[in-house]
């Protein structure tokens, strides 16, 4: 979340942002905010000074039995009493007051970097590389890919729709070993690049989702365990960045790297349409992420490296992609900037996001309660990226739709190590 002490110190820089968002009462938003922190700051000075008066009275009661003077102190142990009270409804209102200062903040989103595009739409979103020229001329007998994994006998959907309902498809066979051999090579190329490999839960607590920015904001698209208020993670940044929840980092520590595989989970699965057809948007799948934690001073660095990162990845699968740096409007609702990779999918001919990479400066950091020590003893709010490197399911549907043949699939080069395979066969 925002810092209030950022907003007071650049608020115009914040209301531009906020506004840029789509956010049109982004001035009212956040001077209510501002307000409710003085008022905050006024309760805390008030019980600050009755506290202390309090403190001062009891010394003074000892003295005075001490010296036998009795019914001075009896008169000051009234007084003490009246400020007991009044120190009791001080204190429910300030923490009345921080809650809702507290929620209000949760309730406003990230500020965009200034180099994030004006837009309200994917359409808005800029294209900032593309690399296209190895799109396939596949000819009118291409097949999608939800033709080609029945044909093959790959993926069931049937299967998974019987099991647990749709969304959540049966990999069998040769399909089976292409995740697994996915999930092995994208894993390995973190490793290569300095990840530190983690196996995390896939189920997090309230505290978690909250210090991400999961919730309040997306609750209503992650599953909910009702028994233990417990959440199926939607992406292993969760659980991972949640690490370093109400911890303080020395600065000779960074930067933090790791790289974790999990299934994720999202209610929403999108509508109804061809867009959505076969692995285009799933209930359930499967995704290798890769988290830092580093200083401000060096994150947009560190941005551009996790981007190079991914882009190394797609292009060793030999799949056509481009980079997208979002627009205000299709910016995720904790991060300051994002790209998004996407592939070309040559039998639907439509381009598939299989990436996004995001720094979120100190907006979850000040959640977490993340902070770094420096070498002087300051302590100061870290930087949190993370990205996709990468998510399955689309990477399997261009791999199946770009590589096929008339009575085969080939997978690429790179991959064959971890699968064993050469092609898909009837």
């Amino acid at each position: 979340m925002l810092q209030v002490s950022t907003i007071e110190k650049d608020f115009e820089r914040c209301q531009k942002g906020l506004e840029k968002r789509g956010i049109k009462e982004a001035e009212s938003l956040l001077n209510d905010l501002l307000n409710k922190d003085k008022n905050r700051k006024s309760l805390q000075q008030n019980l600050d000074q009755i506290l202390s008066r309090s403190n001062a009275i009891a010394k003074e009661i000892g003295i005075l039995f001490k010296e036998g003077k009795r019914d001075e102190a009896d008169a000051l142990k009234k007084e003490s009493t009246q400020l007991k009270e009044e120190s009791k409804k001080l204190n429910d209102s300030l923490q009345t007051t921080e809650r809702e200062l507290r929620e209000h903040l949760y309730n406003i989103p990230n500020v965009p970097h200034e180099s994030v595009p004006v837009g309200n739409t994917e359409e808005d979103n800029e294209v900032v590389k593309i690399e296209d020229s190895n799109i396939p001329e596949l000819g009118s007998n291409k097949k999608p890919h939800w033709e080609l994994i029945e044909a093959y006998d790959i993926i069931d959907f049937e299967l998974g729709n019987k099991v647990t309902g749709a969304g959540f498809p049966f990999y069998k066979g040769q399909g089976a070993r292409l995740v697994r051999g996915l999930v092995n090579y994208f894993l390995d190329k973190a490793n290569e690049a300095g990840y530190h490999e983690v196996q995390p839960p896939i189920v997090i607590n309230e505290a978690s989702g909250i210090g991400t920015g999961q919730l309040p904001d997306k609750e209503g698209q992650m599953y909910h365990i009702d028994e233990t208020n417990l959440y199926l993670i939607p992406t292993a940044e969760v659980p991972i960045t949640n690490i370093y929840r109400d911890v303080i980092l020395n600065e000779n520590s960074l930067p933090v790297k790791h790289a974790g595989y999990t299934p994720c989970f999202r209610r929403e699965a999108g509508s109804w349409g061809a867009h959505v057809r076969g692995l285009n948007r799933l209930h359930q799948f499967d995704k290798v992420e890769i988290v830092q934690v580093v200083k401000p001073e060096t994150s947009y660095e560190v941005l551009d490296n996790m981007v190079a990162h991914v882009e190394e990845v797609v292009k060793s699968l030999g799949l056509p992609y481009r980079i997208l740096r979002l627009c205000a409007g299709d910016l995720g609702f904790t991060s300051a900037i994002t790209y998004d990779f996407e592939v070309f999918s040559a039998g639907q001919e439509k381009w598939l996001e299989v990436s996004s990479v995001s720094n979120f400066e100190t907006y979850q950091a000040n959640r977490l309660k993340l902070r770094i020590k420096k070498e002087d003893g300051k302590k100061v709010l870290a930087h949190t990226l993370n990205g996709s490197a990468l998510a399955l399911p689309r990477i399997i549907a261009a791999i199946l739709e770009n590589n096929q043949e008339s009575n085969q699939i080939r997978m690429p080069e790179i991959l064959r190590p971890y699968l064993g395979f050469d092609s898909i066969k009837r």
